[in-house]
């Protein structure tokens, strides 16, 4: 097996790709909240004008709670092991997926179904937490370095095939049944999906290597002791790039993609269903750029990669949200730009904030940046995007909202420091 340039080992090719298939499950779940949510307000919340905004809001709440997750599943991970952190997130995901599928409804319980909806999002959230960037640092300490742009991006990747089987499950159940059957039981069947992949990939994981640098970092007994202070006393500005790389990341995602079925639905461009496999088809285009931006990272550097996809961040996204609130058919082109800028930049920001820490405190360090952005420009921004699209009525106003950030981040990029390797170190 081959050495790094630090001379730990790298993961097999097993472990690399359980891991990387490992973020499934995390965006399965949470585009599946996002993709069901004008199903879920009607089972869950009383019909009305406030129903989906509450839903969404639901959504943000959970994402509140992501940072907190973080933190904890961030100490276990940089103090006890990456390995060890993702099983225990996974056990906890697998079974907060399980109870919502079991949830009782408004129609049996009246208002406290949506509380208890919101209360075992909040769980979600909290175990999500530590998921996806335990999985990026795993796989960025076990890869080759002229090589970790291309291998981290399989992280950013799995979560579009997550969002893929989202929606093309919720689709087909939406499809495949009357209103009145998808309210009463039908709903439930994309969540048990959920739980039982879930389930899969916890006992996938128990079979994986620890990552090669944690191990080093026990053979020289440099493991942090407390994982939280060194990284607020050491990595401050590494954790101010990751947020705001990681604000980019997910405002083109969850409004440029996750959040797209809903606006096409509110303003009455097409139907439920007819949206789910838009958002289907848009999601073949986030897999297939996403190796792609990840090699051209490795080719070219992180920096110039992810200043060039700022910038069409900031350039087209109004201009695809008014394209798509004329028709079907332009809505499903302006989709697909929209999902090939958010995959980009999902793919270039796994390796580009994972290497602003070294490897001690890495999962902490992220913690605070990455996943602190994402609670705020991911679970929030939806829910801003519809009401905000409510109270003007201009369809272009989410486009607006990412090309803001877009133009917020860009400097922080020019300013930011190359992080990849150009070629192979023996």
């Amino acid at each position: 097996m081959t050495n790094s340039q630090d001379g730990a080992e790298l993961l097999s090719r097993r472990s690399i790709a359980i891991a990387a298939m490992s973020t499934v499950v995390e965006w399965y779940d949470f585009t599946l909240y996002l993709y069901m949510a004008t199903v879920l307000s009607r089972v869950f919340f009383a019909d009305g004008a406030t129903s989906i905004l509450t839903t969404l809001g639901g959504f943000a709440v959970a994402y509140l709670m992501r940072p907190v997750g973080a933190v904890m599943f961030g100490h276990i991970g940089d103090r006890y092991g990456r390995r060890r952190s993702m099983l225990l997130s996974m056990a906890v995901m697998t079974v907060a997926m399980l109870i919502t599928a079991l949830l009782p409804t408004y129609a049996q319980i009246g208002p406290l179904a949506g509380l208890l909806l919101l209360l075992i999002r909040c769980v979600m959230g909290f175990s999500v937490g530590g998921e996806y960037t335990a999985v990026v640092a795993y796989l960025l300490e076990g890869a080759p370095p002229h090589r970790r742009g291309l291998i981290t991006s399989f992280a950013a990747m799995a979560s579009e095939v997550g969002a893929l089987l989202a929606a093309g499950i919720a689709a087909l159940v939406v499809n495949a049944m009357s209103s009145a059957d998808l309210a009463a039981w039908g709903w439930r069947i994309p969540f048990f999906v959920g739980a039982a992949l879930a389930g899969a990939i916890l006992a996938a994981r128990a079979t994986m290597q620890e990552s090669p640098e944690f191990t080093l970092q026990q053979q020289r007994g440099t493991v942090p002791k407390r994982p939280l202070q060194h990284s607020l006393a050491n990595h401050r500005s590494g954790i101010l790039r990751g947020f705001a790389i990681s604000a980019l990341g997910s405002i083109t995602y969850y409004v440029g993609i996750t959040y797209v079925p809903v606006f096409l639905t509110s303003t009455g461009v097409s139907t439920e269903a007819d949206s789910l496999w838009l958002a289907t088809i848009a999601a073949f285009a986030v897999i297939a750029i996403t190796p792609l931006a990840g090699m051209l990272s490795d080719r070219f550097g992180r920096k110039p990669v992810l200043v060039t996809l700022a910038v069409s961040s900031a350039a087209l996204p109004i201009a695809m949200f008014w394209v798509m609130s004329g028709s079907p058919v332009a809505a499903l082109s302006g989709a697909i730009v929209l999902a090939a800028l958010a995959g980009g930049v999902s793919a270039v920001a796994a390796a580009t904030t994972a290497e602003q820490f070294p490897s001690e405190g890495r999962l902490t360090g992220l913690a605070f940046g990455v996943t602190t952005a994402t609670a705020l420009f991911g679970g929030l921004t939806p829910y801003l995007a519809q009401l905000l699209l409510q109270e003007t009525g201009w369809a272009p106003v989410p486009g607006a909202m990412i090309a803001v950030v877009a133009i917020c981040v860009l400097p922080i990029l020019l300013a930011m420091p190359e992080t990849a390797a150009r070629k192979p170190r023996i």
